[in-house]
């Protein structure tokens, strides 16, 4: 059950195609060169926003929040998902959670909001530090 240990399954836990669509979209846009484990960590932080009552309650009302996510407003979201981040949005969908329930995720190199750097670190995993 979303273990990300095999295949992922087709099973969307309610989300429409076109939401996972855009979590792949969002995984392959903000997590390019990081491992399988923060594909999928980046994808459960949008999830874990759509769960929560600070966020909106869809993928792409999320997604497209103001400010929420760098990659939607650069050259990054030119980029297809590839099938790597759809099985990361899959798998993410499916339960897996690398982050502990994080809600928020930041590079250390490249931001300078100093706000986040004040969220309660849960994990880093490869260059991006998964925070509450």
């Amino acid at each position: 059950m979303g273990l990300g240990s095999g295949g992922s399954s087709s099973n969307t836990g309610g989300y429409s195609s076109s939401d996972v669509y855009l979590l792949a979209k969002v995984i392959a846009a903000e997590a390019r060169g990081e491992s399988y484990t923060g594909q999928v960590a980046v994808g459960a932080v949008v999830l874990n926003r759509v769960d929560s009552s600070s966020f909106p309650d869809t993928v792409a009302g999320v997604v497209y929040q103001k400010g929420a996510f760098s990659a939607v407003t650069d050259s990054n979201w030119s980029v297809a998902p590839d099938n790597t981040s759809r099985k990361a949005a899959q798998d993410a969908i499916n339960g897996w959670d690398p982050t502990g329930g994080a809600i928020y995720y930041y590079n250390p190199a490249k931001t300078s909001n100093r706000w986040i750097r004040t969220r309660p670190v849960v994990t880093t995993i490869g260059r991006h530090v998964f925070c509450k």
